[in-house]
């Protein structure tokens, strides 16, 4: 016997929250949401870059396992309460299919790019200013050998995974809600592994334009919200129009 998507509930965003719930609430959730992201991966990418952790420098992988580790624990808390988007990609890519109301991105958008200054003068302010001079507190950018093409390509392939993820367990009803918050740090963990050499990997418009504002390191923004928002609306419309639809075989 198949079965069919079943689709969240009328006014239900990611993982239940309430769409109908006050801007003030919602906003608030995912500007602290957003710093609290930016504040721990950019604070231990400054880590290594300036070299005073434990052993001589942080690794990508341990980088990528602090933006991962700390988009569960957010996920956990506050995704009944914004959804927890905390990044223009998923919100814009909600939006196109219908699945988060257009009036609302604006106080999404707004609060996302405001918590990331946020979380970027956390980190300054935690580190010092050798965390804004020396470390440009984690700003990401394009390696000197790739294209700006290819940047973008990077970046919208990355955040298409992240995307594709999120709104398939955050949304479709068939998913144990148990499993939303590991999957979505894993694959944001994964993306940023993959990305990191390359583009910096920031998988998300905010966690670049937070820090680069505080930094004033402005090259290279259009690649980081030209090639996250276009992989993020791909994903959201790929799942909304085709894989939700699916039947499993009997």
């Amino acid at each position: 016997m198949s079965s069919t998507a079943v689709p969240p509930a009328p006014g239900r965003g990611l993982y239940g929250s309430d769409l109908s719930a006050s801007a003030a609430r919602t906003g608030t959730a995912e500007l602290v949401g957003t710093a609290v992201l930016v504040f721990v991966g950019t604070a231990t990418a400054c880590h290594g870059r300036l070299g005073v952790a434990v052993g001589g420098g942080y690794e990508v992988l341990t980088v990528a396992l602090a933006f991962g580790l700390v988009l569960v624990a957010l996920v956990a808390a506050l995704g009944h309460v914004s959804g927890c988007h905390l990044n223009p990609a998923i919100t814009l890519g909600l939006a196109a299919t219908g699945r988060f109301p257009w009036r609302q991105v604006p106080v999404y958008l707004a609060a996302q790019v405001l918590g990331a200054v946020l979380g970027a003068l956390a980190t300054w302010a935690t580190l010092g200013g050798a965390a804004r001079e020396e470390a440009q507190l984690a700003v990401t950018t394009v390696g000197d050998t790739v294209p700006g093409g290819r940047a973008v390509l990077v970046e919208a392939l990355v955040t298409f995974v992240l995307v594709l993820v999120v709104v398939s367990v955050a949304t479709d009803e068939r998913v144990h809600s148990a499993a939303a918050p590991a999957a979505v740090g894993f694959a944001l963990a994964a993306a940023i592994l993959v990305a990191a050499p390359l583009t910096g990997g920031a998988v998300n418009p905010a966690r670049s334009l937070g820090p680069a504002l505080v930094a004033g390191e402005l090259a290279h923004l259009w690649v980081y919200v030209l090639g996250p928002v276009a992989g993020g609306v791909l994903a959201a419309l790929l799942y909304d129009r085709v894989l939700a639809r699916a039947e499993p075989p009997a």
